[in-house]
């Protein structure tokens, strides 16, 4: 039953969508309500840091389905929310301070479930998976982490060849343009290695970048026919803000921690101290336990009900709903964070005692 609280999630979405349905729009006050109360049971509940099960352990097929469940599901979910929020922009009677209210809603339901959601199921092996993955971050225009997120990020984290990795000091304002741009470059760089190995022209079809940007241009193209000017910028700001808190969690989960250089062009293994981890127990059963990290980056293809703590992982000082506002005050973040990474620096003999 370890499975059921991964749920709590749709509670949220079958609010939203309810507020819809019957012209209450202020149900989609859920999303700013959920947030708050996270963030306090997150002070208040003992953070989770016992392992309870060891790696051998072979799980009931029940959490197993249910795990696949509560990812598989979002999709529809997922589609059902941004066709209600499409239609809200239709009303005659709605308000300028009504529309922003609710694209900003929806804009936050959508990066704190849906790309959690697609995180997972962009790492599994099957092909299904995959494809609902990119589905869901087509419904946030950022289709290309697909690709840089697991062929990029993941084999260049903590390394300056990775745009998704913070360096110690840089403010999230600095970082932010990096990040969304260099993982477009990196994304595209990617494909062309890849169809150069395949003997494919870097223009063709199976470029998936390509392909990429053809399907949310149709999208576009599909929801100003239908919802006219408003539709897309209700698309498109929605999109924006998702995918901007996902690059919040970047620069979070990794912010000034690096891997030694081995050799020109290489690097130690990644290991569970290369990414900061949180075991909130509030934050990581809304987020699909996407605090877990280090473990996430240790075995990639772990499923997210059973992603460990480890001891030598760096902690957060809180969980990912409070985090998620530090780096918008860059001198709180750096208050909070810099002696941290100090700390972690010197342990690992990047820092030498006498150093600040």
């Amino acid at each position: 039953m370890k499975g059921l609280p991964f749920l709590l999630p749709y509670l949220v979405s079958s609010t939203m969508i309810v507020g819809y349905a019957t012209n209450q729009l202020w149900l989609f006050r859920v999303v700013a309500w959920v947030w708050l109360i996270v963030a306090m049971l997150d002070f208040a509940i003992c953070p989770h840091t016992q392992n309870s099960h060891s790696e051998q352990v072979s799980y009931s097929s029940w959490d197993i389905a249910l795990g696949r469940f509560a990812v598989r599901l979002w999709l529809p979910v997922q589609a059902t929310i941004i066709v209600c929020g499409l239609s809200i922009t239709m009303w005659d009677y709605l308000t300028v301070e009504e529309l922003l209210f609710v694209t900003v809603s929806v804009g936050i339901a959508s990066g704190m479930f849906c790309i959690p959601v697609a995180h997972e199921l962009m790492h599994k092996r099957g092909r299904f998976d995959k494809i609902l993955a990119e589905i869901l971050m087509t419904s946030v225009s950022y289709t290309h982490f697909c690709i840089e997120h697991v062929h990029g990020h993941h084999r260049n984290v903590g390394t300056p060849d990775d745009p998704a990795t913070a360096q110690f000091g840089e403010s999230f304002y600095a970082f932010y343009p990096r990040t969304v741009f260099g993982g477009i470059v990196s994304a595209w760089n990617f494909e062309k290695v890849r169809l150069h190995r395949l003997g494919a022209s870097v223009c063709s079809p199976r470029n998936r970048m390509i392909r990429y940007g053809t399907s949310l241009s149709i999208i576009y193209a599909t929801i100003f026919s239908m919802f006219g000017l408003l539709g897309v910028g209700f698309f498109a700001v929605q999109s924006v803000i998702a995918f901007s808190m996902l690059e919040a969690i970047n620069y979070i989960e990794h912010y000034g921690l690096t891997r030694r250089k081995t050799a020109p062009g290489s690097y130690e293994r990644v290991m569970p101290c290369h990414s900061w981890d949180s075991n909130q127990r509030m934050s990581n059963w809304m987020l699909f336990n996407l605090g877990r990290h280090s473990d996430h980056h240790y075995r990639p293809t772990k499923n997210y009900l059973y992603l460990r703590h480890w001891e030598e992982a760096p902690q957060l000082p809180c969980g990912y709903f409070m985090m998620y506002l530090l780096p918008l005050a860059p001198p709180l973040w750096h208050r909070v964070m810099d002696s941290r990474v100090q700390v972690w620096r010197r342990k690992h003999g990047f820092l030498s005692n006498a150093d600040s």
